[in-house]
């Protein structure tokens, strides 16, 4: 079982320049943890400040050590030119393989923002998918269909290849997964009950389309307190007021050994990766929840 993170993007700030520093600091927690991988999100016109992926990656990138990372890219809204450069590049930066994680998105503000059908979002995705891997693989690609391309070719390609793992929940979703993806990564609402349905799910779709399954990656809520009393006053009292309307045992709760055992049911599920996302959002006790992730990847032989 790998342990990554996905740092929150959005805080209530009076400066931005506070949430900015925030994610910085708890990248640089979650490399000084030895965590496996490290990703930032993607959602735009938000009503709270919600700070852009790419350029807050290339940033973290400078203090992160020698393991996978990448972000997650709402593809029906990027142009798959552009977006093939800039994961080039990041990846050029990256010093190990670049993960991009990928999904349809949802939010008719967030389509009406940019002008885009909802119903558009699957051949968009799809689409978009397809033609940067045909660019990244130095191809020069021409496109009739979503967007038009006449001839697009890019440089640099990255070093490896890009791997890709694809968000979905909906069976028709966790479908493309399987068809499409080099893995695939479960939502963090699923009760433990859910995640184990929707892993046999990706799994009978990987044997129906004969392919070997990838990455089987879930995000958890977690906070890791410095022992269980703690961790239920500080973590506990979040999901008790009802945490984002998440089922409570889709959320991970405990101090360092609670949080072992929890990932490690996971691994037991048949899951790769836990991507970690930091269920108390003040800045102290989220640093120090990430830090004692690395006592969690010592309980588990890592």
């Amino acid at each position: 079982m790998r342990i990554g993170i996905s740092i929150a993007s959005s805080y209530r700030v009076d400066n931005p320049r506070d949430g900015a520093a925030w994610m910085l600091e708890r990248a640089s927690a979650a490399s000084h943890a030895g965590l496996d991988s490290l990703f930032f999100g993607d959602h735009h016109v938000t009503a709270a400040p919600y700070y852009q992926n790419t350029p807050i990656l290339a940033r973290a990138l400078a203090d992160w050590h020698n393991a996978p990372a990448g972000a997650l890219y709402l593809l029906p809204f990027r142009h798959p030119v552009l977006l093939a450069e800039e994961i080039a590049t990041l990846a050029a930066i990256a010093p190990n393989r670049f993960i991009m994680q990928c999904a349809i998105g949802y939010g008719d503000r967030e389509f009406a923002a940019f002008g885009i059908n909802p119903k558009h979002r699957p051949s968009r995705f799809e689409e978009c998918l397809g033609i940067m891997r045909r660019l990244w693989a130095g191809e020069t690609v021409s496109h009739r269909g979503r967007w038009q391309i006449d001839n697009a070719h890019i440089s640099p390609t990255p070093p490896e290849p890009v791997e890709v793992w694809i968000a979905a929940e909906a069976e028709i979703a966790i479908e493309r997964a399987a068809r499409l993806g080099d893995g695939w990564l479960a939502a963090p609402s699923l009760s433990p009950s859910r995640a184990a349905a929707g892993l046999e799910t990706y799994l009978a779709f990987c044997n129906q389309h004969r392919r070997e399954p990838g990455t089987r990656a879930i995000r958890r809520d977690v906070y890791v307190g410095e022992n269980a009393a703690q961790a239920q006053a500080v973590g506990g009292s979040v999901v008790a007021a009802g945490y984002r309307g998440f089922p409570p045992d889709a959320t991970i709760v405990g101090d360092p050994a609670q949080v072992a055992e929890a990932f490690d049911s996971l691994s037991r599920l048949g899951y790769t990766d836990v991507i970690v996302r930091n269920l108390v959002s003040e800045q102290a006790e989220a640093l120090a929840s990430i830090g004692r992730l690395a006592e969690v990847r010592g309980m588990l032989g890592m």
